[in-house]
């Protein structure tokens, strides 16, 4: 059965920026919660000082609970190959910090979608870049985990692998044992397409899960896409909301995981109203796990 983890969403400036939030204080509001995991994310302020890792994992587990995945942003499409040489370098260490925290899975990511980069161009640099990092994650015991990502909270340009053709054209190039996706239904809706088409495609390859709901403030996903490009951060129209209560169709999705056999982390991006808001996703999540995962009553 799969298991439950949370992301803090809602505390990312905090945690990440202003330093107004301590990574403690997270975990003892995290812990709380009906879940299994804490996502952690490679920025926290505090995490650039690696004496912290330990204490960190000691805390969360002494909550009998686990650090299963590391989300981190590396930038892989970069022109100059020294920058692209410096991001692996970041790489081998957030995989390190991974495997540190206790957790098996690091997120990877493309890289911006720079104007001047051709279709054939970026799918070939990022691909060059995570197999380069694939023999140390494998050293590890870490999968690196490939996201349909949006744009990450301070890039300028969004995700080069946004749109799904290629997603799964970088996709279909890595072929690793320690290598998957991190589906996030929410971003396909951001590239103006299907999260179900996407899921479809790609279902086999999927080992960990964003759960997340959008919904849009005002206009539509076309004024969005006009507005995303060269401005720092997500896009004012957009909006993190509760789960179930959004665009996604969490009976579909969860009806195709069921069928080709998820047994991953689902990571919940929500909250960013309160944790109360949190909570209800939790108990959403919790009620269509069990009914696509029943539990089986001992014999």
């Amino acid at each position: 059965m799969p298991k439950l983890a949370a992301f803090p969403k809602a505390f990312m400036q905090e945690l990440c920026r202003e330093g107004t939030m301590k990574v403690s204080e997270w975990i003892e509001l995290a812990v709380k919660l009906n879940i299994e995991g804490l996502e952690w994310y490679a920025g926290f302020l505090e995490m650039a000082d690696e004496t912290t890792w330990a204490g960190f994992r000691a805390q969360v587990e002494q909550h009998n609970k686990v650090i299963p995945m590391l989300c981190c942003s590396p930038d892989f499409t970069h022109p100059d190959a020294d920058f692209r040489q410096r991001e692996i370098e970041k790489q081998h260490h957030w995989i390190d910090m991974t495997y540190q925290l206790g957790g098996s899975y690091c997120r990877v990511l493309s890289g911006q979608r720079r104007p001047e980069l051709t279709l054939e161009e970026g799918v070939e640099l990022a691909a060059q870049c995570i197999e380069s990092c694939l023999p140390y994650a494998q050293e590890k015991g870490i999968t690196l985990i490939l996201e349909n990502h949006y744009k990450d909270d301070f890039w300028e340009f969004p995700e080069f692998a946004q749109k799904m053709d290629v997603f799964c054209a970088l996709v279909d190039r890595v072929r690793h044992p320690n290598f998957g996706v991190n589906y996030d239904p929410s971003n396909a809706f951001l590239a103006g397409e299907d999260p179900l088409e996407l899921l479809y495609r790609i279902s086999d390859r999927i080992v960990t899960i964003h759960a997340s709901d959008r919904y849009l403030i005002e206009g539509t996903i076309e004024d969005l896409r006009k507005e995303e490009d060269g401005a720092v951060g997500y896009a004012r129209r957009l909006r993190h909301g509760e789960i179930g209560k959004g665009l996604n169709d969490y009976d579909a999705i969860f009806t195709e995981l069921k069928r080709v056999g998820f047994d991953g982390w689902i990571s919940i991006e929500d909250g960013v109203e309160g944790m109360e808001q949190l909570e209800r996703s939790v108990a959403f999540l919790r009620s269509k796990m069990a009914q696509y995962w029943p539990v089986q009553p001992e014999l």
